[in-house]
């Protein structure tokens, strides 16, 4: 080959590199925008009047508006630190996560909450908490169905109340304004395992925000996570967590919660 065609060579070789414009950018680390849906949102519905819904002869009473005898603080399973009173269960902010002393599989499950009067702050800073159908570690390992304030509250839809929190947006919005009392009405089905650790069933969950259906018999993709995607970890019998967010706005309050055990 002479140098001319050598020369040649060398030129053609450097019209096909890549230009850097092109080039494949460095990947880059999960960020929690990444599992935010934002569209389309859920329909707003004027939810009934609360109605009292008194526990069931056989239901399970987990907050009777006078103790917290049935949960425990999820740091170090110590007395559960929330403040009780006037028959009200209101979260008391930097003590921690709360879950019940005793594990369940399958129930339906009554909790009613209130978002103060006055709430401020914007989207996932306002009125934030949850309840975890199933609690799988000290801080929020678990299923949460998500608690916060969405009355007239724009946030990603899959995090704002009655999602399954960064999977599934509830199918209306039905929240009622701060101050008054929001009620759910969960049927939970935990998740099947084999005996080498695969999933045979998954987790599955019927969700009633103030009477309205929000979530129906949808499966769940695994646990709750911030960043990434879910997925399952094996496990059998799991209390019930209820969350301290750490959210800058007023803390939020709980009353008549109570469970019925299923097959």
């Amino acid at each position: 080959m002479t140098a001319v065609t050598l020369l040649f060579a060398a030129a053609a070789l450097a019209t096909q590199a890549t230009p850097p414009s092109q080039a494949k950018p460095a990947a880059t680390s999960p960020r929690p925008e990444d599992t935010e849906v934002w569209q389309p949102e859920p329909p707003v519905v004027v939810a009934p009047a609360y109605a009292t819904v008194a526990p069931p002869s056989d239901a399970v009473v987990l907050f009777d508006g006078k103790s917290l005898d049935q949960w425990t603080s999820t740091k170090g399973n110590g007395p559960a630190r929330w403040t009780v009173g006037d028959g009200v269960l209101t979260v008391r902010k930097g003590t921690g996560n709360i879950q019940t002393k005793r594990s369940f599989r399958n129930y339906q499950l009554h909790l009613e909450w209130r978002v103060p009067a006055g709430i401020t702050g914007e989207g996932q800073a306002r009125g934030n908490s949850g309840v975890f159908l199933g609690a799988t570690g000290e801080g929020d390992g678990g299923y949460e169905l998500q608690i916060m304030d969405s009355y007239r509250n724009k946030t990603y839809v899959n995090g704002q109340a009655g999602a399954i929190y960064k999977q599934i947006a509830p199918l209306a919005n039905p929240t009622r304004a701060p101050g008054e009392w929001q009620t759910y009405d969960i049927v939970w089905t935990a998740p099947v395992f084999a005996a080498d650790g695969s999933v045979t069933s998954p987790a599955y969950a019927t969700v009633m925000m103030n009477g309205v259906l929000v979530q129906d018999h949808v499966a769940v993709k695994g646990e709750t996570v911030y960043i990434g995607a879910p997925r399952y970890t094996p496990h059998g019998a799991l209390p019930i967590k209820l969350q301290d967010h750490g959210d800058p706005s007023a803390p939020i309050s709980f009353r008549s919660i109570w469970l019925r055990e299923l097959k």
